[in-house]
């Protein structure tokens, strides 16, 4: 490729505006619009593997812009009445056409870089564990902008109408959402019986992805192959419509599009739990005595550790030898709408639980205790407020001795909290020391299997 070919290109073609257009809008979406990507462990300046998942979920609305505006250069030629002059050049149609696809193919991988460079900064400034397993993840994003523009580049050329552009640019926003909201998705039913849904195969060949649940979950080195795949054959299929002279040549230059797509959904994953996976390096425990945290979290330990061993030793003088003698970050990683699974030896915490993110130093010790008495019971990303909480707050407070709003509640909620608890409270309080603990064990027994409800225990109700 000729670099003053390609300098002037780039200095006269529609390839910078695709890098702004794609920089620009990302940028505001992220820093004007108070999102789920700014909050909690997995905010996209948090940690290497969301900021990767969130910038490449932002392709859900940037890869049309980007397959429009590859149409919108490919109608260069047919605007400007150049195509039977260019043709009768001697330079070869291939050289014509990598020079149009390089250029935007720079401008929009430049954008897409300096957009996780953007995050990177502060990601780096917020942790400290650095590892490059997130690297695909935006390498593959970069690749879809790629080849969705040579596309748009290639069906321009192909079909040279002023309203190719924003046809590709609706079809191919409409081939996203489809892939995210049913095409891409399989209903399924949890064990409790509420409907769920999940991605499947074909979802993968979308360029969006799920938003990121946890910082230690990243996408699997089959989903990394087959979207390549897929998207080589895109690349391929945009630059041979380029090229092509003839309706026979276009026809054909479909094939290597098709050829990716079954080749792909081939070594794509098609269970949910081969596509998001844990990555064990991420997931892996730091310790510090019975406290363990992730290594995306190990800045975390020291604030904790000391509430930790002390909700251990609280635990232990209340419950005796049926108390928990561990704290660990939950790594667990279950499909939406499913039941929690609690240890009864070992309190699991999730550094986004409203009670363990409010909390700090003795507040958290009340925060682990109220995780080791009752873990709650509310469906896999789902949120919710009523007897787990309550029975939680009476937990917390037969083992301390005092009862208050733990840390998190919602101010809205803290008086409901105190007229639910109290009278529980002081019932359970009025009992022989033998009859509470009974009691304490029924509901923790109930908490922990997710069957029944604990607050009902408390208050002298049944266990079931």
């Amino acid at each position: 490729m000729n670099g003053r070919v390609l300098r002037i290109e780039l200095r006269r073609s529609v390839a910078p505006w695709a890098g702004l257009v794609v920089l620009v809008p990302a940028l505001a979406f992220l820093y004007l619009l108070n999102g789920q990507w700014w909050s909690d462990t997995t905010a996209w300046t948090a940690q290497w593997t969301p900021l990767a998942l969130w910038t490449r979920s932002l392709l859900f609305y940037l890869w049309p812009l980007a397959v429009g505006l590859g149409a919108l250069q490919g109608l260069r030629d047919h605007r400007s009445k150049m195509s039977e002059l260019l043709t009768s050049t001697p330079r070869p149609a291939r050289h014509r056409a990598a020079i149009l696809a390089g250029a935007t193919a720079i401008t929009l991988a430049s954008a897409f870089a300096f957009l996780v460079l953007v995050g990177g900064v502060q990601v780096l400034a917020h942790t400290e564990y650095t590892h490059l397993g997130w690297l695909p993840i935006s390498l593959v994003g970069v690749l879809f902008l790629v080849a969705g523009a040579v596309l748009g580049m290639g069906a321009g050329r192909a079909l040279p109408s002023p309203l190719t552009p924003p046809a590709l640019a609706m079809g191919a926003f409409v081939f996203t959402a489809l892939m995210h909201m049913s095409l891409g998705r399989t209903e399924t039913d949890t064990a409790d019986g509420f409907t769920s849904t999940e991605p499947n195969r074909v979802s993968l060949l979308s360029p969006t992805v799920e938003e990121a649940r946890e910082a230690f979950v990243t996408l699997s080195d089959s989903v990394h192959v087959g979207q390549t795949i897929w998207l080589l054959g895109m690349a391929g299929t945009g630059f041979a419509l380029l090229v092509a002279a003839t309706p026979r040549a276009r026809l054909t230059a479909l094939a290597p599009v098709l050829a990716g797509a079954a080749i792909a959904l081939l070594v794509l994953p098609a269970d949910p739990g081969r596509m998001y996976v844990v990555d064990e390096a991420a997931a892996e425990l730091v310790c510090d005595g019975p406290v363990c945290v992730t290594k995306t979290q190990q800045a975390r330990l020291a604030d904790l550790a000391d509430p930790g061993k002390e909700a251990l030793r609280l635990l232990h003088g209340a419950l005796g030898d049926q108390a928990p003698v561990s704290v660990r970050e939950n790594t667990a990683v279950l499909p939406e709408g499913s039941t929690p699974q609690w240890s009864r030896k070992t309190v699991l915490l999730d550094f986004d639980d409203d009670i363990v993110a409010a909390a700090k130093g003795e507040e958290l010790t009340r925060a682990l205790i109220a995780k080791g008495m009752v873990p709650g019971c509310t469906p896999v990303g789902w949120s919710g407020f009523g007897g787990d909480e309550y029975a939680q707050t009476v937990a917390v407070a037969w083992v301390l001795g005092d009862l208050k709003p733990l840390a998190g509640t919602p101010a809205s909620m803290r008086g409901e909290v105190e007229s639910e608890t109290r009278p529980v409270w002081k019932k359970l309080k009025a009992l022989p020391r033998a009859e509470q603990l009974s009691r304490i064990k029924e509901m923790r027994a109930a908490a922990l299997s997710c069957e029944g409800d604990p607050f009902e225990v408390l208050s002298g109700g049944a266990s079931r």
